[in-house]
């Protein structure tokens, strides 16, 4: 038996050494180590042997069966060493070449055109005042002289979340920054409610309204509020300031109109236009043929609204303004659809 078990080490090394593939190199697995290979039927048939005889080929058996699982683990790791070579050769990697550069991060295009918002309007002498996105419907709508039933307060332009049976304190997500105008008033009329503060604010923030998705609306979107209270402000200083600053964000060279338009909150009331960047009056697409692109809306505060926050509407004036970062975007950069700011795309994300 001992001879036997020479044999059989001598055959498994020998069939090893013609192995040059993995599949081949498992089925020597299952020839030679194997439940039915030689080897193990050494192991099965102990039981025949004398008891003289039994410890010399168990020993002789052990050792051969090591010596192939040996053979075995060298042969794996040549295998995969050639492979690793052959993979190698055929990439034709040239290790002299640079690395790979690694992407950078960008910051959102929404979140660039706020952060130039709000360095044009702090060089202006503005703060940035943050307000909350969940409001009563007292702050939304009531005390910005929109009174229950108004049209501008449609239900189905408003997500509400809560209602304890009073109108007043209704719970919804803010439909404007608008609010922040009461709550800011109101705090800084406290200091002294005889003598308040001047105001010289913008209000950055998010607000949620129940519209139709398309590419030119969504249900959330990015607003930046303005507001200066103060004695002797008037539709001068409301027109000088976004005049300055729509040279300051869309270049020196640009013309800007007011029309006449209506808010609740602001009396009298504009909307703001510039000239179309592309066609420069001309008429085009992008501007539908008007030659303006309207940017934002404004007006002097209502005396209700300058009431409501503290202030005497017969001593104090202010104006107030509201604009969309994403709309100054797609002006600015050319992007036609506003769904494409939150599908997180980074092919679109990549161009800022």
């Amino acid at each position: 038996m001992l001879e036997e078990l020479e044999r059989i080490l001598e055959n498994g090394l020998q069939a090893l050494e013609n192995i040059h593939d993995e599949a081949a190199l498992q089925e020597w697995r299952v020839r030679h180590l194997g439940r039915s290979s030689p080897v193990m039927q050494v192991f099965a048939g102990m039981g025949s042997y004398s008891k003289e005889e039994r410890p010399l080929v168990g020993r002789r058996a052990n050792e051969v069966k090591t010596a192939l699982e040996t053979a075995l683990a060298q042969k794996e790791a040549l295998l995969k060493q050639q492979a690793l070579e052959r993979k190698l050769q055929e990439e034709r990697l040239d290790v002299s070449l640079p690395g790979r550069p690694r992407p950078l991060g960008r910051l959102h295009p929404t979140t660039r055109v706020l952060r130039e918002i709000y360095r044009i309007f702090a060089e202006m002498g503005f703060q940035v005042y943050r307000s909350r996105e969940v409001e009563l419907d007292e702050y939304n709508f009531q005390l910005l002289n929109l009174p229950p039933h108004h049209p501008a307060r449609e239900m189905q332009d408003t997500f509400y979340i809560a209602e304890d049976g009073e109108q007043t304190n209704t719970v919804l997500l803010r439909t404007h920054t608008s609010p922040g105008q009461i709550h800011a008033m109101r705090e800084f009329s406290s200091q002294s409610p005889d003598n308040p503060p001047p105001i010289r604010l913008i209000l950055p923030g998010m607000c949620y309204r129940y519209e139709q998705i398309s590419a030119r609306s969504e249900t959330q979107f990015t607003q930046v509020e303005g507001l200066a209270v103060g004695e002797r402000i008037t539709f001068s200083d409301l027109k000088g300031t976004l005049t300055d600053f729509a040279r300051r964000i869309f270049g020196q060279q640009v013309r800007s109109r007011f029309r006449a338009s209506h808010f609740p909150f602001t009396e009298p009331s504009a909307e703001m236009d510039i000239e179309c960047f592309l066609c420069h009056g001309a008429g085009c697409p992008v501007c539908k043929y008007t030659g303006w692109l309207e940017i934002l809306g404004c007006g002097m505060v209502h005396p209700v609204v300058l009431r409501n926050g503290g202030y005497d509407p017969e001593r104090y004036s202010g104006f107030a303004f509201g604009m969309g970062p994403e709309r100054i975007a797609m002006l600015r950069y050319g992007i036609e659809d506003i769904r494409y700011f939150w599908a997180n795309d980074a092919r679109f994300l990549e161009q800022f």
